[in-house]
């Protein structure tokens, strides 16, 4: 990295281009352009964010109020009207990646690490305001076409239906299931669709 020393040892006087590259002084295990944490859509032909893009959306949203993973899926979902939700797989690392370049902290309360923004947060938000803006407006306009397109479905239960098919793939996803696991969750899917038909 060619400016990488002149701005080594300074959180503070770290710059970023729209798409949340680090010009200088990247924080600590920051993979770059190659690594796990890239900024580009390389490989994520459905991807609605480049990586930095996400970050600031959610240091934005971790700015409205300290949360934790699993409810930032939640309000992007939200905020999309149900037609866009980030996996853990996308969440969890852009918290990790705001974390170690002093743009987030950790707090730990009830067994849950929620998230508050630094005041080096929020410097960076304030410089990146227009590229928020405009990923905000984004939003808007997603949250329009998923209401448009799921006109009849309400939105708790749009979010009990992520809630399941996340469940569901996080489960199926590790494996290791016995025929008494999968006899129990076919039931239990088998009990929740004759509920529904009965209300």
């Amino acid at each position: 990295m060619k400016h990488r020393n002149r701005h080594a040892g300074s959180r503070n006087r770290q710059t970023f281009s729209p798409e949340g590259m680090a010009g200088g002084g990247e924080p600590r295990r920051h993979h770059g352009r190659g690594g796990h944490h890239g900024g580009g859509r390389r490989g994520g032909r459905h991807r609605l964010f480049d990586y930095g893009e996400m970050r600031l959306l959610v240091l934005s949203l971790i700015a409205e109020k300290p949360t934790y993973g699993y409810e930032l899926i939640r309000m992007i979902e939200e905020k999309f009207g149900g037609s866009y939700a980030p996996s853990p797989g996308v969440i969890y690392p852009t918290l990790t990646w705001l974390d170690e370049a002093g743009y987030a902290r950790i707090v730990e309360a009830d067994g849950r690490k929620n998230y508050h923004i630094t005041p080096e947060g929020e410097a960076f938000l304030n410089a990146s305001r227009a590229a928020l803006d405009e990923i905000l407006s984004r939003a808007a306009t997603g949250a329009a076409e998923g209401r448009g397109g799921r006109k009849n479905v309400p939105m708790p239960v749009m979010r009990g239906m992520e809630n399941l098919r996340t469940a569901l793939r996080l489960r199926l996803r590790n494996g290791g299931l016995d025929t008494e696991a999968e006899e129990k969750i076919a039931a239990l899917l088998d009990d929740a669709a004759r509920a529904i038909g009965q209300v």
